[in-house]
């Protein structure tokens, strides 16, 4: 049995270190998840991890030997670290016990998407973590994102989107050409506090894209001026308004809501 990792000069070490800043996310095309659930999500989607890391009490769960015995098979290099070094490593206040070094996702964008999620300048990871987490639970089959977004792959995005990653098509650093160009034929709605008709009044059985702007100041003039209507959630009460993330899940289960009772209806 090979000695577990216990100096933070080690190379793995040093390595997933360096992947917490952007930039090397970027240069080497992969990022960090933690946990049994992410991982299983990246082997399923075939996104073998480079190698992972783990405790030896980790490896004596239940959960723990069967996935290293799937991530072995799968190529990925396994190696035992200290707890106190893993900890160190991890994001999470309490650390799951093993973390991987996986790829970016690689899924392919349908030829024909129904429903589109953009984000314009979402800036708080935490939000971007849950709108792809419901964009992936409502339907939608593709998310654009502008290079004023926060980075898709951040660490707090990740362990929000639940596996999201891994099961969207995601399209990153995309400018407003080439985002209009990918909504051709698309009926486009901006979310907006401040527009005049309602999220709920809107046909969204007919292919369409939803523009979720920046927490602080909203969408931005070209995602305005790309929209073909701009949307609010009514509210009770004195709250002006939600988080991106809580507006835009709510509207995309509006969408799944209309397509589901209309696919009910034709059957």
């Amino acid at each position: 049995m090979t000695a577990a990792i216990t100096s933070s000069s080690n190379e793995k070490v040093k390595y997933i270190r360096s992947l917490e800043r952007r930039a090397a996310r970027e240069r080497e095309r992969r990022f960090v998840v933690e946990g049994t659930r992410l991982i299983e999500e990246a082997l399923r989607a075939h996104a073998t991890p480079a190698f992972a890391l783990y405790t030896d009490a980790f490896a004596g769960r239940p959960d723990g030997s069967p996935l290293l015995g799937r991530l072995r098979d799968a190529g990925a290099l396994c190696e035992s670290i200290e707890p106190r070094l893993l900890a160190s490593l991890a994001d999470t206040t309490t650390p799951p016990g093993i973390l991987a070094v996986v790829p970016f996702a690689a899924t392919p964008a349908p030829a024909h998407p129904t429903l589109i999620l953009v984000a314009d300048g979402v800036a708080t990871p935490g939000n971007l973590g849950t709108l792809l987490r419901s964009a992936e639970a409502a339907g939608a089959d593709l998310v654009l994102l502008t290079p004023q977004t926060t980075d898709v792959f951040g660490p707090k995005v990740v362990r929000g989107g639940m596996g999201a990653h891994f099961r969207l098509p995601l399209v990153r650093d995309l400018d407003w050409p080439a985002i209009a160009e990918r909504l051709r034929g698309l009926t486009v709605y901006v979310a907006d506090a401040g527009g005049p008709l309602a999220y709920d009044a809107m046909d969204w059985r007919q292919p369409a894209a939803l523009i979720v702007g920046s927490e602080a100041h909203g969408p931005s003039e070209p995602a305005r001026a790309l929209a073909d209507a701009s949307i609010y959630i009514p509210m009770r009460g004195e709250t002006e308004s939600l988080n991106a993330g809580v507006a835009g899940s709510v509207i995309l289960f509006e969408a799944a809501r209309q397509r589901r009772l209309c696919v009910a209806a034709a059957s």
